[in-house]
């Protein structure tokens, strides 16, 4: 008997990661984003086959009843936007604070989900690029609500693991992409601040709108620690050994200083930004920056 792709459990997680997704975006969809490309005209492109999820109005039942094959009729234009998730899954991202919390890259996934069912929902297309020190996968664009299965599947297998360039990342991005669209960056920023903007303001340059989700862990914005402790630096592996009562105040500074200038440089450059930490269901973040971006639109 050849053995399953996915174990039970693998499953279990994935069917999880979706319907966590579902209760997030159930009942505040409308008008929460009011696409620039409603309109536009559509033209035949190709055949594809049917994934389970997709529109059967767009099924070619000639086709169907000539060979017995399910295939979508695929046009030009499918959607009102192309959307990108661009996460972050370095070393650092597999911080999960003290007695094995909620990781940030955990967090992130979830909050990936549930982005990507919202999109779907409103028809528009979302692809998934993940990165470390450079780019590790990229997922173009799709808009059949079928695609949300392959997209929480990859979710799932991304790992913690390597060093970070969120700015090579951007730059990529804003090189690859060449159509007017949506890009969507989680991380946690934990990064050269100005390389960073000035990456983030390429994006927005060549027309792109740009959403930031900078994910912390709360050890990571107060330093609560109660004794002595080694921290481990979770991309290169170096130990530093270190009395956190003695530079608490400082790290904190350091830390409310950074967060700040995320904060007021993305809303120079006209960029949504939403500091999410993970002790907060990330539900309730995510609820909050929709609603209020609906007031703001």
């Amino acid at each position: 008997m050849s053995r399953p792709l996915l174990a039970p459990a693998a499953v279990a997680r994935l069917a999880n990661l979706q319907l966590k997704a579902q209760a997030v975006v159930e009942g505040f969809l409308t008008g929460l984003h009011q696409s620039p490309y409603h309109g536009f005209s559509v033209e035949f492109a190709q055949h594809r086959p049917y994934i389970q999820g997709d529109n059967r109005r767009h099924l070619d039942y000639k086709g169907l009843a000539r060979t017995g094959r399910h295939y979508i009729k695929q046009y030009e234009e499918e959607t009102n936007l192309k959307a990108y998730i661009l996460l972050d899954h370095s070393g650092s991202m597999g911080f999960g604070g003290e007695g094995g919390g909620t990781s940030k890259l955990d967090y992130a996934t979830c909050l990936a989900a549930a982005l990507s069912l919202l999109l779907l929902k409103q028809r528009d297309a979302v692809g998934l690029v993940s990165f470390a020190e450079s780019l590790t996968s990229i997922l173009p664009p799709r808009s059949a609500m079928g695609w949300l299965g392959p997209l929480s599947t990859h979710l799932q297998e991304l790992q913690p693991s390597g060093k970070t360039s969120v700015a090579s990342a951007l730059f990529d991005i804003a090189e690859r992409v060449k159509r007017r669209g949506l890009v969507v960056l989680i991380s946690d920023l934990l990064d050269d601040p100005e390389k960073s903007l000035a990456a983030m303001r390429a994006v927005r340059h060549v027309g792109h709108e740009l959403l930031v989700f900078q994910i912390l862990d709360p050890l990571e914005v107060t330093f609560n620690y109660p004794k002595d402790a080694r921290f481990k630096d979770m991309e290169s592996g170096d130990l530093l050994p270190t009395r956190p009562a003695h530079v608490k105040k400082a790290y904190q500074d350091e830390m409310a200083r950074v967060i700040e200038g995320y904060r007021s440089g993305c809303r120079a450059a006209r960029i949504d930004y939403r500091l999410f930490t993970t002790d907060t269901p990330y539900e309730v973040g995510l609820f909050e920056f929709l609603a209020r971006r609906k007031r703001l639109k």
